[in-house]
């Protein structure tokens, strides 16, 4: 049985992932926590979301006395808090022997001179950086085990990854094309003018200068064009992504190369056949439709997933039950 305290636990995502991590028979809550200045500290979880009126659990301020108690009795933290924070708090509990989940970008790049570009921030930690290891659960399972650092990764690049890693052997030099579409759960449960329900309406947002941009290319060894655009409905993803393929690739090629999900219990991809947001959400599962153009070369493929499952609270879920061999 391993313990597992959870920080940020009234956002979405920490509130999801502590319903998931409940439901699990081989892992407890430590316990929930939310800064020493949260109007959300000493309310009970199911006050703030009452579909979890069965978890009996209470958000707990994050003072000194929390963090030595996370020490002495947890397992691993799970972050689930602003990027700045969790730069200092990885950093904090890693040195302390914890296992550390972050699901913030503070440790998605190993190169620190991205982090003042990216985040606003100098990355203070590089010795703890150095043993970060990116959490896209279905490709860096072996990495997951061995270290006690994951950053898991955001959901866009989730869902771009998942589609484009196979095809990796067979990409030219010509830039993919992501256009993918988020529902305003991905925003955070904190209130913006730009998320509310009356202001929502689908339009494009960081063009050519998203932060997930670099993320992707990073870890698919390519550069990308990445839009992200705002969807009106609470969550869910749906990356459409059109590539370029390499000269005599065949659609048996393409086939052969999402083989690789063949074993992939939470992956499911199909020719010709697109999925919808409807296909993923509340579920951890991201479904792959794809269709190859043997004249020009070009393929297009979808790629769907629920941005608080698989895209935050479920894959950390799995970096965790990886990471203990659970």
């Amino acid at each position: 049985m391993k313990n597992i305290a959870i920080i940020g636990a009234s956002g979405y995502t920490g509130a999801q992932l502590t319903a998931l991590i409940h439901a699990e028979p081989a892992l407890t809550i430590q316990g929930l926590y939310v800064s020493e200045n949260s109007l959300d500290k000493g309310k009970p979880l199911a006050d703030l979301y009452p579909s979890y009126s069965h978890i009996a659990l209470t958000l707990s301020p994050l003072s000194d006395d929390a963090k030595a108690k996370i020490v002495a009795e947890a397992d691993a933290v799970v972050l689930a808090t602003e990027h700045s924070v969790s730069l200092h708090l990885a950093a904090w509990f890693y040195s302390q022997g914890l296992a550390v989940f972050d699901l913030s970008g503070a440790y998605r790049f190993s190169d620190t001179a991205q982090y003042p570009k990216w985040y606003g921030f100098e990355h203070e930690y590089p010795e703890v950086l150095a043993k970060a290891v990116y959490g896209l659960a279905e490709w860096n399972a072996k990495d997951i085990a061995a270290t006690k650092m994951i950053a898991v990764p955001g959901c866009y690049p989730t869902a771009s990854l998942t589609a484009l890693k196979p095809l990796a052997s067979l990409l030219t030099a010509a830039y993919p094309v992501i256009n993918a579409v988020s529902g305003v759960t991905g925003a955070g449960r904190k209130a913006q003018l730009h998320t509310s329900f009356c202001e929502v309406s689908l339009t494009p947002y960081g063009v050519l200068g998203h932060r997930h941009q670099p993320e992707i290319a990073t870890q698919l060894g390519q550069e990308v064009i990445f839009t992200p655009h705002l969807g009106n409905f609470k969550r869910g993803i749906l990356a459409t992504i059109t590539v370029q393929l390499k000269p005599g690739t065949s659609t048996a090629d393409v086939a052969a190369a999402y083989s690789v999900y063949d074993n992939a219990p939470l992956v499911t991809v199909k020719h010709n056949q697109f999925p919808k947001v409807d296909d993923v959400v509340l579920t951890p599962n991201c479904h792959l439709g794809w269709k190859f153009d043997e004249n020009s070369g070009y393929l297009v493929v979808a790629s769907a997933i629920d941005n608080l499952m698989k895209g935050a609270a479920s894959q950390a879920l799995q970096c965790i039950k990886i990471h203990f061999n659970l």
